[in-house]
């Protein structure tokens, strides 16, 4: 079965003047892969993997492009061009998505870059794209749980420590919403954020808490021992590196440690407590010594 929007597996049918066209199913027929993205060697009988999209008349299509992203995913994509009906955005394809203005949260504009969610239009089963990203997102609900009355967590199994894949996607006044794994909606708090952060972002965080009312809290640190040892391993190298001296210590401003290590003021004091007890460093009035 052909899946639109997404890559398919299709094997060499027969060459054509206008380039190869691709075995479908009974329902599509053949697929054109026009002569631009024929790769060098491709024989009838060969397998290879394109990305199905229609073009300008709506037309199935098949290309070795990759979109920046396909049905069912998140995307932070920049408007080409403005008509009538809606806005035209770049996604790496030859055509542009669409976005009409009835999915649109404000009127876009061309330049500016925005966070959609790319969908299959049920009526007309176009690819479109829709800025109203948050019917997409998956809730997380809370069921009954055991004899004891618990209520547990029934959409994910995250939990605290895991790494995720996040997508940043707006500024609010508590840090950033994010969201996470191209499902769920997660939230960055400011007093976790060590780095420049910008919507359209994509990065590797953690899992700090579930929480039992359904909301993920994020961080951009590993947690755990494994990170405290880490830290510790660089903040020793750096006392090398700087004559067995740092002026911070666990009673600096943490924007201080921020501003150097990238870390909050918990790693580093976790980090300090390590070495200490290792006998590495001494505690001074003046910040950290090596031992």
């Amino acid at each position: 079965m052909i899946t639109l929007g997404d890559y398919n597996t299709l094997r060499a049918d027969h060459k054509a003047e206008q380039g190869f066209y691709l075995q479908g199913d009974e329902t599509t027929g053949d697929i054109l892969l026009p002569n631009r993205y024929v790769p060098d060697g491709l024989a009838v009988g060969d397998e290879i993997e394109v990305f199905i999209y229609l073009d300008q008349d709506e037309r199935l299509i098949a290309t070795t492009e990759q979109p920046l992203a396909k049905v069912g995913e998140f995307a932070w994509l920049e408007v080409a061009w403005i008509n009538k009906y809606g806005a035209f955005l770049k996604w790496g394809l030859m055509k542009d998505l669409f976005c009409p203005f009835r999915e649109q949260k404000q009127r876009m504009e061309t330049g500016r870059s925005y966070i959609v969610y790319i969908k299959e239009d049920e009526e007309t089963h176009r690819l479109m794209a829709t800025a109203k990203v948050e019917r997409y997102l998956t809730p997380l609900r809370l069921t009954e749980g055991g004899k004891d009355g618990s209520t547990a967590l029934n959409a994910t199994t995250l939990k605290h420590g895991d790494s995720v894949d996040c997508l940043v996607w707006q500024k609010t006044d508590l840090g950033f919403k994010v969201i996470v794994d191209n499902r769920y909606q997660g939230q960055i708090y400011d007093n976790q954020i060590f780095q420049p952060l910008h919507s359209g972002d994509r990065i590797t965080a953690y899992i700090d808490h579930v929480r039992q009312d359904g909301k993920i809290d994020i961080t951009l640190q590993p947690t755990g021992r494994q990170h405290t040892l880490d830290f510790a391993e660089v903040l020793l190298r750096y006392l090398y590196e700087n004559n067995g001296h740092c002026d911070l210590g666990d009673k600096s401003p943490a924007e201080l440690i921020a501003d150097r290590f990238k870390v909050s003021k918990k790693a580093y004091k976790k980090a300090i407590g390590d070495l200490y007890r290792r006998r590495l460093i001494v505690i001074t009035d003046d910040g950290i010594r090596l031992a």
